[in-house]
């Protein structure tokens, strides 16, 4: 059967039972009511505009309630039609494996060593390859999850069902009982609220987070084995070892900028959560282990040794001893493995106060050269293959996951930590009122560092007070746990380096807790610094070279092996100066950076802030990581997973499994591949201005008078701020201004309205202007073919202009004109984008060297049209909801049902665009 004749099948299945489900609690006269509204918006999508006024129409006249019929109808329909295409996706994925077996199949850890055994490269270099890579993978909280955890755990479910329908060997009773269980599902569907109640807390947000925790345990050293398989499969009987390649850090709980609700006892809580999550998962595999090892010990060295060192923990830990009972004498595997799962056990009762329980382990090293000795013990009776499987599946959990599953990273703002440490300094006679100059604040920073821990006013604000008792508790975690459970304390908009001598200086404070403790000289934290807008883009190398020049900072990165990590912001450097131009600032900005630190014998890993949507960096993950400056990219790789993406990609283990494989694969190519080239400086000469046109392409457009009141008219930004779908604000300050709105609610509202502007707004001018020189066409497809930077570029910036839909965005904008006063500058705003979409789709073609966009991606191209005939009809009702809430009712209850449909629509909307902000 052909791959797409499943898909189509399975799509007019769930069709079909979605329907009866929908039409048994809704009735016929419903059923047929969004038939016509699909028959219409079809009509519509082909291009008949007469259809899309009879819609129009249609809908006006419809009440509230049959709106959230319609709306529900096709958002749940979009939903299913997404599972279908996610089960379809690993079906080829199946079948890509199969057929290039025995050769390693496309992006996999198999090619990837595959590649560097075609290239020649030796066993050594294999080894100092492998030894540079540091992947870290880290989940955020940001507020672009639509969906219920309610409506996931349906869809999960109804996922697992057909999985099991399409088993074979299965009776025709056994099909039926399945689905009459999908059946079920689906009434149970349909009657679910879509709507959160209210928003969810940022503690609700870890536990959410920490549902993706079972994928990750099981998928992550099916990595590592991949990996150590494709060494010994194209290395044989050559020394490479496989060292740590792969870890996870979280920003849930942690991630104090411009939210309020993250607090000092909510970041303690989340530490203690996420150790909890690791130890528990050990245990459980602890106790598989002690289940399946039954065999007998043999007098062999390290049998014998396993034995010794159950009767010397024994003594060690006399309570121990009853632990033991009932265990036969000559199963030294299972008695071992007993001692362990006790000391698990005494781990997993270590809090951060009261004494340290006896035999808890103090650090995940322990806990592996324990596992070791079972691993060595079998290897000699025989037992290899035991102990390459289920063995050294827990040593990887344990190298990977340690003790804490997940690194916690702290963020907050630049401005709230000098605020509180001039605060300090003004309560202790420091300074006095006056504004500090940048040099005047260095200047006081160095001179009061080394005496930071004596200074502790009695009276400071409620931002200084949290912030000091952050301090408090991050030193008592480390302390007790040591580093490992922390990650790196990202500074929001660092803009000078005091900003980094900042947080130096409060954790230099914090020594003073508890009395101080004979470990706080070895307790160093990563300070990061996150340039998040094109001038600081521009400006990093020079923060960073002032920031080193300050002897306090040299030695303290000094003391983290001359390592110092740079988080790069694909979100606002987008929204301020607009996709080519941030995406320039970004390359360049990362060579600046690592040359100038390089110069001052530090070096830098990336850490990359991207987005699930191509206006804020998303993307293919693969594509982007091939594209980071060759110059800069050795293997250390930090990359946010951020939002709807972590459903997306970590709910079923064979999706993690592709995804992190492909993460790995790209990694493994990136840092092996010479990226010399002669022609790399005229290309970043192109690159330089193209990017300076297109910037001031894009400054023209938003900073034009009317555009705040455009933005707000002609997209659904309010509704969006009032979504309970994160625990954040949606603002910074209480503001309408651009500046003031976070990228994801920004490209969120331009995504909704189906304009994705941040995705591609001011390429088209800035190529049509190169495109004046006859000889550039040439130019700028050689750039495509050989310029990985360049290409992946072009490439998002396709499928954005590819995914924009201008006739359903004049819906917007005509419901945006018919409510101003003026309507002259919402017109004049929407026809010079209308003209921009025009000229970036033409100067794409040209890039690419193609008729039409997405010509070579058939598939995709065809998915965007059928996707447009259900998503089209959920705009029009968007617009006139949009309408309706423009008419101002004195009707409490009116007005909030409006709303719940009005976001019910933008989930809607959202579930067809597979993204949010």
């Amino acid at each position: 059967m052909p791959s797409d004749q499943k898909l189509r099948e399975e799509v007019d299945y769930l069709g079909r039972e979605f329907g009866d489900a929908f039409a048994r609690f809704e009735g016929a006269e419903a059923f047929e009511l969004v038939e016509a509204v699909r028959a219409e918006a079809r009509r519509f999508c082909d291009g008949d505009e007469t259809a899309g006024e009879q819609l129009a129409e249609r809908l006006a006249g419809l009440s509230l309630d049959q709106i959230r019929i319609v709306v529900k109808a096709f958002s749940l329909f979009l939903e299913l039609a997404n599972l279908a295409e996610d089960r379809q996706r690993m079906r080829v994925l199946r079948e890509r494996a199969s057929e290039c077996y025995p050769g390693p199949y496309h992006e996999s850890v198999r090619a990837g060593v595959a590649t560097l055994k075609d290239q020649e490269f030796s066993a050594e270099e294999v080894q100092a390859a492998l030894e540079k890579i540091d992947i870290e993978l880290v989940f955020t909280a940001h507020p672009t999850e639509a969906k219920r955890q309610s409506l996931r755990s349906k869809l999960r479910l109804i996922r697992h069902l057909l999985a099991d329908r399409d088993a074979g060997n299965l009776s025709q009773g056994d099909v039926k009982a399945i689905e009459e269980k999908i059946k079920l599902e689906l009434l149970k569907l349909w009657q679910t609220n879509l709507v959160r109640p209210m928003r969810p807390t940022v503690l609700e947000e870890v536990r959410r987070g920490l549902a993706i925790q079972e994928p990750l345990w099981r998928t992550a050293p099916r990595i590592i084995r991949d990996l150590r398989d494709a060494i010994t499969e194209y290395f044989p009987d050559q020394p490479v070892t496989v060292p740590r390649v792969l870890r996870f850090g979280s920003w849930m709980g942690g991630d104090r900028d411009g939210h309020p609700h993250v607090t000092s006892d909510i970041t303690l809580q989340t530490v203690l959560w996420l150790r909890h999550a690791a130890v528990e998962a050990h245990l459980d595999t602890c106790k598989r282990l002690l289940e399946s090892l039954s065999m007998a010990c043999s007098h062999t060295h390290s049998c014998d040794d396993l034995l010794t060192q159950t009767e010397s923990a024994c003594e060690n830990w006399p309570a121990l001893q009853a632990e033991l009972e009932g265990l036969a004498p000559e199963e030294g595997y299972r008695q071992w493995l007993r001692v362990i799962w006790w000391r698990l056990e005494q781990t997993r009762a270590l809090g951060l106060e009261g004494p340290w329980p006896d035999g808890a382990y103090v650090s995940s090293k322990e806990l592996a050269a324990d596992l070791e000795l079972v691993k060595s013990a079998l290897i000699e009776t025989g037992n290899v293959e035991i102990a390459s499987s289920e063995l050294q599946a827990w040593l990887d959990q344990i190298t990977v996951f340690g003790l804490h599953f997940a690194r916690l990273d702290i963020r907050q703002h630049s401005e709230v930590y000098k605020s509180v440490i001039e605060e300090i300094w003004r309560a202790t006679r420091l300074i006095g009122d006056g504004e500090l100059t940048e040099e005047r604040r260095m200047e006081v920073l160095q001179q009061t560092l080394p005496v930071a821990p004596n200074l502790s006013p009695v009276e400071v604000s409620s931002i200084a007070r949290e912030t000091l008792q952050l301090f408090r508790v991050l030193r008592r975690i480390a302390r007790r746990f040591g580093m490992g459970p922390l990650g790196m304390h990202v500074v929001s908009m660092t803009h000078n380096a005091s900003d980094l001598l900042n947080v130096l200086w409060l954790w230099k404070w914090s020594e003073r807790v508890d009395g101080g403790h004979p470990s706080d000289p070895e307790l160093r934290l990563p300070i990061v610094p996150l340039l998040e807008t094109v001038s600081d883009l521009q400006h990093g190398s020079q923060v960073l070279r002032d920031a080193l020049a300050v002897t306090e900072y040299r030695e303290h990165v000094r003391a983290l092996g001359d390592q110092q990590t740079v988080m790069v912001g694909y979100s606002d450097s987008t929204k301020d100066g607009g996709y080519l131009a941030a995406n320039w600032a970004l390359q360049l900005g990362q060579i600046e950076v690592f040359e100038t630190c390089k110069q001052l014998g530090v070096h830098v890993g990336f850490f990359h802030g991207r987005g699930g949507s191509l206006g804020r960096g998303g993307g293919p993950t693969a594509r982007a990581i091939l594209s980071l400056p060759g110059e800069t990219f050795d293997g250390s790789l930090r990359l946010t997973e951020q939002g709807e993406v972590l459903a997306e990609r970590y709910d079923d283990t064979l999706v993690a499994y592709r995804h992190l494989e492909q993460v790995f694969w790209s990694t493994l190519m990136a840092a092996t591949h010479d990226y010399s080239t002669d022609q790399i400086d005229v290309w970043r000469g192109f690159g330089e201005r193209m990017a300076q046109c297109s910037l001031k392409a894009y400054r023209s457009l938003i900073e034009q008078p009317g555009f705040v009141s455009f933005f707000r008219n002609a997209t659904p930004i309010d509704g969006i701020e009032r979504l309970q779908i994160g625990s954040r604000p949606a603002k910074r300050k209480g503001s309408d201004r651009i500046e003031d709105l976070r990228a994801i609610p920004w490209v969120f509202s331009w995504t909704q309205c189906r304009c994705l502007l941040p995705a591609w707004y001011g390429m088209g001018t800035a190529v049509a202007e190169e495109l004046k020189d006859p000889e550039a066409t040439a130019k700028l497809q050689e750039m495509y073919r050989s310029w990985r930077y360049f290409r992946a570029m072009v490439d998002n910036a396709v499928l954005a202009v590819s995914k924009a839909n201008m006739p359903v965005f004049r819906r917007y904008v005509a419901l945006a004109m018919e409510s101003a006063a003026d309507p002259e500058p919402i017109e004049r705003i929407a026809e010079a984008i209308y003209a921009e979409h025009q000229r970036t789709r033409e100067a794409l073609e040209v890039i690419t060297g193609s008729e039409s966009l997405l010509q070579d991606i058939p598939w995709l191209k065809r998915s965007i049209t059928v996707r447009n005939r259900y998503v089209d009809p959920l705009n029009f009702i968007q617009v006139e909801l949009l309408r309706r809430t423009k008419l101002k009712t004195t009707d409490e209850a009116a007005v909030e049902e409006l709303d719940r449909v009005s976001q019910l629509a933008i989930k809607g909307v959202a579930a067809d665009m597979r993204t949010t902000g």
